[in-house]
């Protein structure tokens, strides 16, 4: 078994599970009980932020080198009408960091009770979110809430952390705290952490213990159109569903979409709850983030599916903060995604006809 990536897939987990427990956290501490605000001080906010600074502190102490394409900067933070959603940032990064040490962790990542940090601290480790991006060289990406509007729903979302080295994504690992770990027992126990390193596989742990419980391989199975369903955001701003169905109908799907938030689609494909993910674009100006898919896109394939844009051609992460113009994503196991490709460029034929 190879070993490559193994000391960053380690600390990349400790990494997600501590953010995970932070934003739930803020979930039961602040959405719960607060009213709903859209602004600076709103939990998503608070979530984000903190959950930023906890990787961020993680990953400067463990791999100093390397820059971080992250979804927040902390220019809003420094200022004096900031100081009581600082206060809360810190405080909360803070319980996170310095909670004791759990299995596989180490103290000199900057985990355990010793390891506080300085509000400027927190907040320089929140900047090193700010890297371009590029075609060489190694970065990570981190999306600390992705899926937000799941997350004040208190259902999907996921902390998403990729590593991308000369434009490949190496290692992925995703979160997702209110996640089934089983699709067929919605009810039961949930949390679950998702991981990929290119070349060993996919895998499933649980939140819980992600260190010491026996992973799960995770392998796309063989779909057919009976069987087959696709997996959408719940958002319509995020993808165009009207155009799904169309796809769907081509394919000859029967079964309803299965629609949740955030790159906890990609771990239900890679799991089989869902036959294959389609992302297309809503309108014209808007880019994909690499943040957004770099995590997920490894995990796919990884377990054993094909992740490209509708045209059939692979992401490009080499290409700064976005994947460039837009064409959309389409993830499904290979037996399935050639005929997703073809059900898309027959859905559009037929668009444009109905348009003229």
């Amino acid at each position: 078994m190879s070993t490559a990536y193994a000391a960053e897939k380690q600390v990349a987990v400790a990494a997600v599970r501590r953010a995970c427990v932070l934003t739930a956290s803020v979930f039961n501490k602040l959405v719960k009980q607060e009213t709903l605000t859209k602004d600076d001080k709103s939990p998503v906010t608070v979530g984000d932020y903190s959950a930023q600074a906890v990787v961020n502190t993680i990953l400067a102490r463990t791999f100093p080198e390397d820059p971080i394409v992250g979804e927040e900067d902390a220019a809003d933070l420094r200022g004096d009408s900031a100081t009581a959603l600082r206060e809360r940032i810190v405080q909360l990064a803070n319980e996170t960091l310095t909670a004791p040490l759990v299995d596989g962790e180490k103290e000199e990542w900057g985990l355990g009770p010793s390891q506080g940090q300085t509000a400027d601290q927190l907040l320089d480790a929140i900047d090193r979110g700010s890297y371009g991006g590029g075609r060489t060289g190694r970065f990570w990406t981190l999306d600390p809430i992705d899926g937000t509007k799941g997350f004040l729903r208190g259902e999907q979302y996921a902390v998403c952390l990729a590593l991308v080295a000369d434009a490949r994504v190496e290692l992925g690992v995703i979160g997702c705290p209110n996640l089934p770990v089983s699709a067929a027992d919605p009810a039961g126990p949930r949390g679950c952490i998702f991981v990929a390193v290119r070349g060993q596989g996919a895998y499933q742990v649980p939140l819980a213990a992600p260190h010491s419980a026996p992973p799960t391989r995770l392998a796309i199975p063989a779909f057919t159109t009976e069987t087959l369903n696709l997996l959408e955001s719940v958002e319509k701003a995020h993808a165009k569903l009207s155009f799904n169905e169309r796809v769907a109908r081509i394919l000859g799907v029967t079964r309803p979409p299965t629609r949740m938030d955030s790159q906890a689609k990609y771990c239900a494909l890679a799991r089989g709850d869902g036959g294959a993910y389609l992302r297309m674009p809503t309108g014209v100006g808007y880019r994909e983030k690499i943040w957004d898919h770099a995590p997920g896109s490894v995990l796919v394939e990884e377990a054993g599916g094909v992740v490209t844009d509708s045209r059939g051609k692979q992401l490009d992460f080499g290409l700064g903060r976005t994947l460039g113009e837009n064409y959309g994503v389409v993830a499904a196991g290979k037996e399935v995604h050639d005929k997703v490709i073809a059900a898309i460029k027959q859905a559009r034929a037929e668009e444009e006809a109905h348009a003229q």
